[in-house]
């Protein structure tokens, strides 16, 4: 009876490995690889709740494609930097965020925004560095779409 047990699990790993990667596999096929550029310039609204959903889409994008075939950047403007300002404070953001930076998301911050509203990036934002500032989210988001990155609003 224990042989029986180790070769059912033995059989059911191998199993659900299989179906993992031939799963995987019909994703790749059918969706390729990927360059998409997402822009947040909103509130986040109650509860961050608008930033959280944007979050979760590129999560949902990833989890579809597979972050081997994605190239995906994040440009924030306006009160789209909001998300950052609240993910100071708020844990559930953070954790959205440096699970997506882990996954290789590049977030870029708009330094026009920076300048005009006075927001410091080492003080008054998450887990922004001086090569994450871009200097105008707007110009980036065109940049971007020039080398052939898809816009996505969520």
């Amino acid at each position: 009876m224990r042989h029986f047990t180790k070769l059912f699990t033995a059989v059911t790993l191998t199993l659900g490995l299989v179906l993992a990667i031939f799963g995987n596999a019909n994703a790749n096929e059918r969706y390729g690889k990927q360059k998409v550029v997402y822009h947040i310039n909103y509130n986040g609204g109650e509860e961050d709740k608008a930033y959280r959903g944007a979050l979760r889409n590129i999560q949902n994008h990833i989890n579809a494609v597979g972050a081997e075939n994605m190239e995906i950047k994040l440009v924030l403007h306006g009160n789209g930097l909001g998300l950052l300002a609240n993910a100071k404070t708020n844990e559930a953001l953070q954790g959205q965020v440096l699970s997506l930076k882990g996954q290789n998301v590049a977030v870029h911050v708009c330094n026009n925004t920076l300048q005009g509203r006075k927001i410091s990036y080492e003080n008054d934002l998450f887990d922004v560095f001086k090569e994450d500032i871009v200097p105008s989210g707007v110009a980036e988001l065109s940049h971007l779409q020039q080398m052939g990155y898809t816009y996505i609003k969520p």
